[in-house]
């Protein structure tokens, strides 16, 4: 996933934690934002030292970011995105982390409808 499209600071999070909406499911949280200064999306991946140790917290962010990045032209465009990750996602294949996160994206609505 290209640096640009990444969420780097406190402030931006803050922004999107405060003002933007979430959905959920077992897994994960998104929280979004719309912005129309960004030209495509940017996202924030957020794992809690309660998910587990430094090497799982950055899997499991890699792992979200590859996923994103698969599906990067399906995504809405001028939004902010935070996603959360759960417990539950721990122990997941990559296929079913990919069902997932396209489960809570739809459920918030930030598929674009090209996809069916």
């Amino acid at each position: 996933m290209q640096k640009s499209l990444r969420l780097r600071n406190r402030a931006d999070f803050s922004r999107v934690y405060r003002h933007g909406k979430s959905f959920a499911n077992h897994q994960f949280v998104v929280y979004w934002f719309r912005k129309k200064e960004v030209e495509q999306f940017r996202v924030g991946i957020s794992v809690s030292k309660k998910v587990g140790n430094a090497v799982v917290r950055n899997r499991m962010r890699r792992l979200v970011k590859e996923i994103v990045r698969h599906h990067e032209a399906e995504l809405i465009q001028h939004v902010d995105l935070v996603f959360i990750v759960r417990k539950g996602a721990l122990n997941m294949p990559y296929k079913d982390l990919e069902r997932s996160i396209l489960h809570v994206l739809r459920k918030a609505s930030l598929l674009s409808s090209s996809r069916s």
